[in-house]
């Protein structure tokens, strides 16, 4: 396309004199910019049908685990659960959320939490005035920990030499 594009730009510059080859030099490098341009859509649909199959394919990750936040974000998790207000500075247009407790938790950080769905704000109020901040469930579940069920843990099998394991009693 770019090259059509570009080899269409120079013809018609007026560099070149103007007779019935131009025409026909025109004419036939804007057939195939458009064979190259259907040739583009053509590609475009099929590459979207395949990855719109592998979105479909992919499972769906709703939820993070509390495995999966960092000891930074279970702290401001912990921190907005008391209370929490997002602000933006009128004059900077900074964003930043402050905890009921005075701690400052900073915007890209709640940002992480809002995408994770673990935070939500109340966005009827102003954001001069603060909005509000709250829990999900979610992320109440990941603080309390009711997301994670202890799996039945099996006995490693032992390795050939090694001692018995003892039982309970026994300890």
């Amino acid at each position: 396309m770019t090259f059509n594009q570009n080899r269409l730009q120079h013809l018609a510059s007026g560099d070149l004199p103007f007779d019935q080859a131009l025409f026909t030099r025109i004419e036939r490098t804007v057939a195939q910019l458009k064979d190259a341009a259907a040739t583009r859509d053509t590609r475009h649909g099929h590459a979207l049908a395949v990855l719109e199959a592998l979105e479909a394919a992919a499972p769906a990750r709703d939820m993070r685990q509390s495995a999966d936040l960092l000891a930074h974000e279970f702290a401001a998790l912990l921190a907005i659960s008391q209370g929490a207000k997002l602000h933006q500075n009128l004059q900077t247009g900074r964003m930043s959320v402050v905890t009921a407790s005075g701690a400052r938790v900073a915007h890209p950080l709640y940002q992480r939490l809002e995408d994770a769905r673990l935070v939500t704000r109340d966005a009827s109020h102003p954001l001069h005035a603060g909005q509000p901040i709250s829990l999900t469930d979610t992320g109440r579940a990941t603080l309390t920990g009711t997301t994670r069920r202890p799996a039945a843990t099996a006995t490693p099998a032992s390795r050939a030499g090694a001692w018995p394991a003892t039982t309970a009693r026994s300890r």
